[in-house]
């Protein structure tokens, strides 16, 4: 475990990270003008993208329900993911969201390296997805970059993701060590089981769209054109951004991100910057039933 001091430590880092970036970000724009527009979003559009959040959280449990088979029951399970995405959104930096779930995992099911190995398959094949939307959407991303240097980050991404899973997964570093072994013959199992992997991908690939139509009609909201195309372009870059664990919950690199991407089809900053915090209060709002859900788990208990 962490020391407590080192963790006040990473997670006063992260703040200044954050504070920094947003401060640039907003700086070059004007604030004021930024929640101008964040207050003249349509309520419509902002409660459908909260709903789209709940429903990613959903699928993403059912997700998870498919690689921990049958130790644990669905309901509880919706109720882990969302107690697990309440503390990543809400209380960043101080205990980690698949922290809190691999510990009621492993409270239920007295497996403590399924819980670990569960947690970390259901993200690998999250990001995994995400790999592969930008693999098939990279063709397409050529006239939107405008030989931007910005374009290579596709294939690097890709590049370092092949290299790491093979690292860790082909040479299986850890072997050894009792815990990782375990860790590893779970991951190993699954590889037979393609039947399991192709659902959980099939599901990866509706909880990223979920957060990709969120954005669009986050922006249709705020009276802003983007085509579609874009947000399946730009969306998986930004998402992978932000999720650099260098900042509070990817604050002011999401922003920044936003003004990088969009910007390169005419998108104005106050208007991305309005557009990444709108999908951020959206998700935070939706996250906030993983608090009703812990109080709620912590009575059963």
């Amino acid at each position: 475990m962490v020391p407590k001091s080192k963790r006040i430590f990473f997670l006063s880092l992260k703040l200044i990270v954050s504070s920094m970036l947003l401060y640039i970000v907003l700086s070059r724009t004007g604030a004021g003008q930024v929640f101008s527009y964040l207050k003249s979003i349509h309520p419509a559009a902002f409660i459908s993208a909260v709903f789209l959040y709940l429903f990613a959280q959903f699928m993403s449990s059912v997700r998870w329900k498919l690689l921990v088979a049958n130790t644990i029951g669905m309901k509880k399970l919706f109720s882990l993911y969302m107690i697990g995405a309440f503390f990543n959104t809400v209380l960043p930096g101080l205990v980690g969201g698949d922290a809190v779930k691999a510990f009621y995992l492993y409270r239920t099911t007295g497996k403590g390296s399924l819980a670990l190995a569960s947690i970390f398959m259901d993200r690998y094949v999250g990001f995994m997805m995400l790999i592969i939307i930008c693999t098939i959407v990279f063709p397409f991303s050529f006239s939107y970059f405008h030989n931007s240097p910005v374009l290579w980050t596709f294939p690097l991404i890709v590049l370092v993701f092949i290299i790491t899973s093979f690292l860790v997964f082909g040479l299986r570093f850890g072997r050894r060590i009792q815990v990782l072994s375990e860790f590893y013959d779970y991951f190993h199992s699954y590889r037979n089981q393609k039947v399991i992997i192709l659902k959980a991908l099939l599901i990866s690939g509706i909880v990223q769209l979920s957060g990709f139509c969120a954005v669009y009609i986050l922006a249709l909201g705020l009276r802003v054109d983007i085509p579609f195309l874009a947000c399946l372009i730009f969306v998986p870059l930004i998402i992978m951004f932000a999720a650099l664990p260098i900042s509070i919950s990817g604050i002011g690199i999401r922003e920044g991100a936003f003004v990088l991407f969009f910007g390169l089809i005419g998108i104005r900053q106050d208007v991305a910057i309005a557009l990444s915090l709108s999908w951020f209060l959206a998700n935070t709002t939706g996250s906030l039933v993983g608090i009703l859900e812990y109080i709620r788990y912590k009575k059963d208990k």
